[in-house]
């Protein structure tokens, strides 16, 4: 009976860690997408295109 109870508390244990990961997993993915629609670069900052360094010739 106690390895039983051993079996019970490590998969208890294991399935709080899966369900951890798997909010912090949706977490990330969210600040992505709400990232993504706010005009927000990302953490990398603004990117800077080809043709924003050069001046228009007349």
């Amino acid at each position: 009976m106690y390895d039983y109870e051993i079996f019970k508390s490590h998969q208890a244990d294991l399935l709080r860690r899966a369900d951890q990961e798997r909010l912090a997993r949706q977490v990330r993915r969210d600040a992505r997408r709400a990232g993504r629609r706010s005009g927000d670069n990302g953490p990398e900052g603004q990117v800077s295109s080809v043709r924003s360094r050069f001046v228009r010739a007349a």
